[in-house]
């Protein structure tokens, strides 16, 4: 068993859809990035790639203008870092995970998240564990800026 950590954080920025954890979330606001910006998504590869020592997201998706990557959808990205680990006989024990955003209110939409992303990874819902909270307008987040996600992965050897 092996466990890695990820962080990832994008800026809120009008006239872009709000992705997040594989979903859709209506808002007046969206994440600007090279992909579709979701940062749970982005914080899971991380986490993932790096408890399988195998670098960070950048490394393996670069975000370099017009290539395969640009505006892609993040799921791809998790399951291609799915297919990444497996090479090395790692699947996905579990998955903690916490967003950080002022808003709009993400409890109602985590139910959504998690059954999108275990099937994304081929794993039971119960085992991805996601939670919202906010910096009490603290911070570029509580100033609406941006927002941010960080998460906790447990892989293991394939039986």
């Amino acid at each position: 068993m092996r466990i890695g950590f990820g962080y990832d954080v994008h800026q809120l920025v009008t006239g872009r859809p709000l992705f997040l954890g594989g979903i859709e979330i209506p808002h007046s606001h969206g994440l600007l990035g090279h992909s579709d910006a979701d940062v749970l998504i982005h914080a899971i590869c991380d986490a993932i790639l790096g408890a399988a020592n195998m670098r960070d997201i950048g490394y393996h998706f670069p975000p370099v203008k017009g290539n395969e990557f640009e505006n892609i959808d993040s799921k791809i990205l998790l399951q291609k870092t799915i297919s990444l680990i497996a090479e090395k006989g790692y699947i996905v024990g579990n998955i903690d995970a916490t967003i950080c955003a002022e808003q709009p209110k993400l409890n109602p939409h985590i139910p959504a998240m998690q059954q999108t992303l275990a099937r994304c990874m081929n794993i039971d819902p119960d085992c991805v564990s996601i939670k919202a909270t906010t910096t009490e307008t603290l911070g570029f987040t509580g100033r609406k800026e941006g927002i941010s996600a960080y998460a906790v992965v447990l892989i293991e050897k394939k039986a």
